[in-house]
């Protein structure tokens, strides 16, 4: 039985009309797409300029070299590996 590590990337400075299915398309040329959290505003439900995809880990790495630092949607992709917060950090976001 073959186990498939997950990795979390974090996708900032997105454009603020970026919708889940743009990301699905983007990364989806990378390897398969698992799950996609686009972050909005708790107040205004709008998005916030960054989500967090998952994919399996050789993926992830492909597509953390293919995208970052590209065009995409007029700004300049930041895309990183993903970090747990802290316990305890009560930022909000």
């Amino acid at each position: 039985m073959r186990i498939l590590v997950m990795t979390k990337l974090y996708v900032g400075n997105l454009p603020f009309t970026v919708t889940e299915e743009h990301l699905r398309t983007l990364f989806a040329a990378h390897g398969t797409v698992e799950k996609i959290s686009l972050i909005t505003d708790r107040d205004t439900g709008k998005p916030r300029g960054f989500a967090f995809v998952e994919l399996a880990h050789a993926d992830a790495a492909r597509a953390m070299q293919a995208l970052n630092g590209t065009d995409f949607g007029g700004r300049q992709l930041k895309i990183n590996e993903a970090q747990d917060r802290a316990r305890g950090d009560s930022r909000r976001y």
